[in-house]
């Protein structure tokens, strides 16, 4: 199907797009559609890490992205039921939207994605509390996240149109896990991928759920020609899963799943970023800004973090982990800054608004245990601001990356290649990135507060030459594992499996 309008208040193109042999769908959209006091739509591009990589990926490998709508003006983009083009800053993205009712998206959403399903695949449910599986969370199932994700699902195969021979479709993380048995069972010869960008946890932990939703969830994993993580241990956890839950088939050797007569295979594709992209965003005018007003601030030594404010990020215990350090080693007391910048996440979820009010009273009671009018060793900013946060990745001496646990965390990643002090990093061993960059950093058990207190003074106090080689040998690998290996690693295995099912007699 060859359908496309252009997005109001964008260029207009010359022609309709070809038919994009790509369809990739997300919660999250490539751009926000707002409107102006004057009624008149705005576009903007749109935030977090998922968005990136995927225009990155759309860049090499041009497509349709289909989208929940979050506002009102895209809300009315969706009523038209065709994918739209759009040129923002250089670049052109096709979209598509799908509108589900608001009380079911709730639902899916602030319910049974967030935070069931996020808690659940990063350990976080405290297990002798919560969660109650009561009917709320039944209906949020039922009446939010499947009928979101078929609504997904029959977008997807109106894109498609007759029967998606030849083309490829990718669906995102854990919002829509769904998606596929819906795809398969209305375009069989369509080859679809799920990535999912979050950690998958040991198949105990499933039992969280249901029996029902836990199966169903696998199970619809497994209608995916190729499921896909950011690591072997994510993978390996995913396996056992489908043996412990589904009783199913695996071959552990070639990391697949045998369901009659289909293989699915189970790979892992670690994301990382584009060192060119990142290398432009640095030389802006206003990461050249917030330098200098940092710069202006800037004690002796300076601790950074960069993080969305979610409880697997573990800004408690690394707060915690600073103030311990303090007190060990009063002799950095006036000279070190820790700058933490983080994102606003999830605001209309309860747990969330409780766990930011936690942060902040914990960082009134360091500042007023540690601090003095004219040194407050934490400085606390809650803002979504990309060219402060270039700032302080190029000015840090060690930057903290301490998760509960992390699907990867570009974090890590962004501030090696950007830090210009060979500023050490401190990492968390369940972080995804762990297995690549985990021999450069300093490791820590993000339980363990005394463990993380003493890489606080191991980083500050570490030689120069050996500060060097860790940051050498830590550039060296992402630069050699950068976005564009990431999109090109899924592509020969897109290409390797059909190939394998074409010559199937």
């Amino acid at each position: 199907m060859d359908r496309a309008q252009t997005a109001p208040g964008v260029d207009r193109a010359e022609t309709a797009p070809a038919r994009s042999d790509l369809i990739v769908a997300a919660n999250r959209g490539p751009v926000s559609f707002h409107s102006d006091p004057s009624g008149e739509p705005v576009v903007t591009r749109g935030a977090g890490g998922l968005v990136t990589v995927l225009s990155a990926m759309l860049r090499r490998h041009p497509g349709v992205w289909i989208a929940a709508a979050a506002t009102a003006e895209e809300e009315r983009l969706a009523a038209a039921a065709t994918s739209l083009r759009v040129d923002l800053d250089g670049e052109t993205f096709q979209v598509r939207y799908v509108a589900p009712e608001r009380e079911a998206y709730n639902l899916f959403y602030n319910v049974a994605a967030n935070p069931m399903l996020w808690f659940i695949q990063h350990y976080l449910w405290d297990l002798a509390r919560h969660p109650d599986i009561r009917q709320n969370e039944l209906d949020a199932w039922y009446k939010g996240y499947l009928p979101v994700n078929r609504l997904f699902g029959e977008a997807i195969l109106d894109e498609l149109g007759d029967d998606g021979h030849g083309r490829v479709v990718i669906v995102h993380d854990y919002q829509l896990y769904a998606v596929a048995p819906v795809v398969r069972a209305g375009a069989p010869a369509t080859f679809l991928q799920q990535f999912v960008h979050i950690p998958w946890p040991q198949s105990d932990y499933w039992r969280v759920l249901p029996r029902d939703i836990r199966e169903e969830i696998f199970r619809s994993l497994l209608a995916n020609d190729v499921v896909a993580f950011h690591t072997q241990h994510y993978v390996d956890n995913f396996l056992q899963g489908c043996v412990d839950v589904l009783d199913a088939v695996i071959d552990p050797h070639e990391k697949a799943v045998k369901l009659g007569d289909r293989t699915i295979w189970v790979r892992a594709y670690p994301v990382s970023i584009d060192p060119q992209v990142l290398d432009e965003a640095v030389r802006s005018a206003r990461v050249a800004r917030a330098e200098r007003e940092l710069l202006k601030r800037r004690r002796e030594y300076l601790l950074v973090r960069v993080d969305r404010l979610d409880l697997s990020k573990n800004i408690l215990r690394g707060f915690l982990a600073f103030d311990r350090f303090l007190e060990l080693h009063p002799e950095f007391k006036g000279r070190i800054t820790f700058l933490a910048r983080l994102q606003p996440s999830r605001e209309d979820v309860e747990e969330y608004v409780a766990y930011r009010d936690r942060v902040m009273h914990l960082v009134a009671e360091i500042n007023t245990r540690h601090g003095d009018t004219d040194w407050m060793p934490l400085d606390v900013r809650i803002e979504d601001n990309f060219p402060a946060t270039l700032a302080a990745y190029r000015h840090y001496d060690a930057l903290m990356v301490n998760a509960i646990f992390d699907g990867m965390n570009l974090v890590a990643k962004e501030g090696a290649l950007v830090n210009t002090l060979d500023g050490v990093l401190i990492l968390s061993e369940n972080t995804g990135a762990f297995e690549e960059i985990g021999a450069f950093a300093l490791t820590v058990n993000p339980f363990d507060i005394e463990e993380q207190a003493d890489a606080i003074y191991r980083a500050l106090t570490m030689p120069a030459d050996e500060r060097a080689a860790r940051a050498k040998a830590m550039r060296d690998v992402i630069l050699g594992n950068s976005v564009e290996k990431w999109v090109a690693a899924q592509w020969r295995d897109i290409a390797r499996k059909r190939a394998i099912e074409a010559a199937k007699p």
